[in-house]
């Protein structure tokens, strides 16, 4: 089992900036490949960036550029540095852990954190 915890949401203005942190327990963390996705209200899951556990990233396009993804795996952490916010960021957002290596779907995650809410005002 794998347990996540995210912490950092919170209320920005346009263009500001927030970080997200979700701290992992109860397996080898270098081992899992994490994500984080977010869900605005009314609208499906979706996946925001990915850093598999051989390091490589990943990011939806709407991001690329604006938000950064790293991990530390002597914290057991995952980080969201998202920068040049818009109102249409706002949604929950969700730290999430594969034990294979995941395409970017949902269902391809085992563990999920309970979500941290962002709100991007305009």
């Amino acid at each position: 089992q794998v347990q996540l915890v995210e912490s950092g949401g919170g209320l920005a203005s346009a263009g500001g900036s927030l970080k997200l942190s979700c701290v992992a327990s109860g397996r080898i963390f270098s081992d899992l490949h994490m994500g984080w996705f977010r869900q605005a209200p009314g609208k499906e899951r979706e996946f925001v960036a990915g850093i598999w556990s051989g390091g490589y990233t990943y990011y939806q396009n709407s991001v690329r550029y604006r938000f950064t993804i790293s991990k530390d795996n002597t914290k057991n952490a995952l980080y969201l540095q998202m920068n040049s916010l818009r109102p249409e960021d706002t949604a929950v957002y969700y730290c999430a852990a594969a034990v294979r290596i995941p395409t970017k779907g949902v269902n391809d995650f085992d563990y999920w954190g309970q979500g941290t809410q962002v709100t991007v005002s305009g």
